[in-house]
């Protein structure tokens, strides 16, 4: 994952890929709806904020989340989306001083943070030496991402966000397959890419302990609490790949 301190902080400071809840409406908390189910103890609809969230936007169960249920918010991550909505998009102007524009907000954050994860991905996709051959048009699509960034709530709102993914998933995909080549070269035999099942593999609670998973393809891939103890993953294509309660720790 690309090292936080190699991404180029904002005009304010921060990391603009990171979450920074102080600079944030409360977006996630009020735009995003939830059902009832291990990851949540209730049922909220999307656009209307959480019966947790303060006058200051801040959750007031914040340190209590797991044990009230609640386990599905720890887990979350905007790539930084909420404080650009708040601080940029929308000029500071927030959706309680100005209700006009709730609605419209929470309708642009889900497509902002999609597009901050992207650009997520195609930062660290630079950071890739054997992707090099194709860092121009790495760059290309960084530039074109941050600039949909910029653009107006009326104009994210008729942005084909899909469509962009699409075409930033094709340089993604190029990158994974030229580390794997890159790997592939630099050993005396050829290491099989294993495919774990292919994209979206069910490998909820799976048995992984010490599996050797070099080069392997996981994007996508629910391993939500497997066991992944000692398992090499150097090299693995993990886009997309959800590891909410998966033990990762070295093995004892």
């Amino acid at each position: 994952m690309l090292n936080k301190q190699q991404q180029i902080p904002d005009a304010q400071g921060g990391n603009p890929l990171q979450a920074d809840c102080a600079r944030c409406f409360g977006l996630c908390c009020v735009a995003l709806p939830f059902a009832a189910s291990t990851d949540f103890a209730m049922d909220k609809d999307g656009g209307s904020p959480c019966h947790n969230l303060q006058s200051d936007f801040r959750c007031g169960v914040h340190n209590s989340l797991r044990q009230r249920g609640m386990r599905g918010c720890t887990v979350y991550d905007c790539f930084g989306a909420g404080q650009k909505v708040s601080q940029i998009t929308y000029n500071r102007r927030d959706w309680r001083q100005a209700p006009e524009t709730a609605k419209e907000m929470f309708e642009v954050f889900p497509i902002m943070r999609q597009l901050h994860e992207l650009l997520w991905y195609l930062n660290e996709a630079l950071t890739l030496q054997p992707a090099q051959d194709i860092h121009t048009d790495l760059r290309l699509s960084l530039d074109e991402t941050k600039r949909l960034t910029q653009l107006s709530p009326e104009s994210l709102l008729q942005l084909d966000v899909a469509a962009h993914r699409a075409e930033v998933n094709q340089l993604l995909l190029r990158t994974s397959e030229l580390v794997w080549d890159d790997a592939r070269k630099k050993h005396k035999g050829p290491p099989v890419r294993k495919k774990i099942g292919g994209h979206g593999a069910d490998l909820i609670g799976a048995k992984l302990k010490g599996a050797d998973l070099r080069y392997s393809s996981l994007r996508g891939a629910y391993l939500i609490a497997a066991d992944l103890r000692g398992a090499d993953l150097r090299a693995a294509d993990l886009i997309g790949a959800d590891f909410r309660d998966a033990d990762l720790r070295a093995p004892i």
